[in-house]
């Protein structure tokens, strides 16, 4: 059975015009998902978010934003890059049921935790990679591949695009998940997106229900086949993000 929270949740998904089927099973799922993330917060690092409210606003409904970006009835894999302790991925997924999921992160000790959820979730179709962005995306069952690559707070645009754009499938979306000030970081990222063959189709200015904090979703398309030169070596797009020749990096 649904409780308060729970129930203004569903409100808020169907105000965003995101109506989720058997919504109480869905909502056992979300419930065991903020258990499981309080339980392994106090071993490692996951979330500063722990208030239940908060878990459920700013990380559960947040995560289902990307909804309004994409057409998810379209949309049969996911790709999420860094993904920490599973956001928009398992949200997503638990929403979604029908997606194909990878999901990307470089800490061995988040992967358990993730292979932790997507059991105890009862998700099936749900891959856990411990590796590089740079290094997965020049693998050919990963390369050009997804429907839609997602990524929640791991960079600025102007990196952030070499590491999930190679991710992307020709036609697809890459949804770059940012908070309320974007537009220099938007300005300084436009030359990298470019170069990797994607263009920003839009740019979506979002309020979360309770709290009243802008988001925005960045909707990049994905234009042609990644070039060969990208990514480049691990650390590279993080230390040297692709800008305009002479311009240095804006500080973050």
């Amino acid at each position: 059975m649904t409780d308060e929270l729970q129930s203004r949740f569903i409100k808020w998904l169907e105000q965003a015009g995101i109506a989720p089927e058997d919504t109480g099973r869905k909502m056992e799922q979300f419930e065991t998902y903020f258990r499981l993330l309080s339980e392994w917060n106090e071993k490692m690092n996951l979330t500063a978010i722990t208030e239940r409210e908060a878990v459920y606003e700013k990380h559960f409904f947040d995560s289902l934003t990307v909804a309004r970006a994409a057409d998810m009835r379209s949309v049969s894999s996911l790709a999420d890059i860094g993904s920490g302790a599973g956001f928009p991925s398992l949200p997503l997924k638990i929403v979604f049921p029908h997606l194909h999921v990878i999901i990307v992160d470089a800490l061995a000790k988040r992967i358990r935790f993730l292979e932790a959820a997507v059991a105890a979730l009862g998700l099936d179709h749900v891959q856990c990679l411990h590796g590089r962005a740079e290094d997965l995306g020049r693998m050919a069952e990963h390369r050009d591949r997804y429907d839609l690559v997602t990524a929640r707070a791991v960079a600025r645009l102007a990196s952030l695009s070499e590491l999930c754009l190679p991710f992307v499938r020709p036609g697809g979306l890459f949804v770059a998940m940012k908070g309320a000030d974007i537009a220099e970081e938007l300005e300084e990222g436009f030359y990298a997106v470019r170069k990797l063959n994607g263009s920003v189709r839009e740019t979506l200015r979002l309020v979360l229900p309770s709290e009243g904090a802008v988001r925005h979703l960045v909707v990049i398309a994905k234009n042609g086949p990644t070039p060969k030169a990208f990514p480049r070596k691990p650390g590279v797009p993080l230390k040297q993000p692709l800008l305009p020749e002479g311009k240095p990096p804006a500080r973050k």
